[in-house]
C-alpha cells in the first residue's frame, strides 16, 4: 500500500537522520522542508514573508511534492515539523489517493543532549542556515507533541534501534 510517511519533530531530533536512512533503503523518495528553503532563499523569494505567508508556502510546496508521488502511484517520505492541522491535510492526501499517513515524531529524551546535538551538527544544505536554541524553544512552544497514536523515537535511543522501530511501524497495516 502507498504511505505518506512524515517524520517531525524539534530541529536536533534526528528526524532527517530517520527519513534519509529510510529513504536509501527503501528507494522511497523523501523531500525535506529545509532543502526546498535553501533552494528558494538565494532568489530572494523568502525575503519579506510574513510568518502565514512562508508557513503557507511551505507547507504547499512539500504537499505538492507528495501529491505527485501519490499520482504516480509511490508512496513519499516526507522531513519537517508537522502540527495537527498539516497531519489532517495530508491524512486527506493520502487518502484521496488510497495511501495512509503515517508519522514518526522524533523527540530528544534529555535536554542538554538534544542542544548538545543541535549546537554541533553541520547539515551543509545549500542556501539555508544552522538553526540555535532560540530557534528550538520557538518552535517547542508553536509545534506541540502530536496526539493522533504516531511512532514517537527518541534520538537518546541507537538510531538503528529506532530505524527498526520505523520498519515495523510502516508495515503494519
Amino acid at each position: 500500500m502507498k504511505q505518506l510517511i512524515a517524520f517531525t519533530g524539534l530541529p536536533g531530533t534526528g528526524k532527517s537522520t530517520l527519513a534519509e536512512a529510510l529513504a536509501t533503503e527503501t528507494g522511497v523518495p523523501a523531500f525535506a522542508g529545509d532543502w526546498l528553503l535553501g533552494a528558494l532563499a538565494p532568489h530572494g523569494v523568502l525575503t519579506g514573508l510574513d510568518r502565514p505567508a512562508f508557513l503557507a508556502m511551505y507547507y504547499d510546496l512539500l504537499g505538492t511534492l507528495l501529491r505527485r508521488q501519490l499520482m504516480l502511484g509511490q508512496s513519499a517520505i516526507v522531513d519537517c515539523l508537522v502540527n495537527e492541522e498539516i497531519a489532517a491535510r495530508w491524512e486527506q492526501l493520502a487518502a484521496a489517493y488510497g495511501a495512509r499517513l503515517r508519522i514518526v515524531e522524533c523527540v530528544c529524551g534529555a535536554e542538554d543532549v538534544h542542544r548538545q546535538r543541535l549546537e554541533g551538527r553541520r547539515r551543509g544544505i545549500p542556501g539555508w542556515h544552522e538553526v540555535g536554541w532560540d530557534h528550538v524553544l520557538r518552535m517547542r512552544s508553536e509545534y506541540p507533541q502530536l496526539e493522533r497514536g504516531q511512532l514517537v523515537a527518541d534520538a537518546m535511543d541507537p538510531v538503528d534501534v529506532n530505524l527498526a522501530r520505523v520498519r515495523t511501524y510502516i508495515r503494519r497495516t
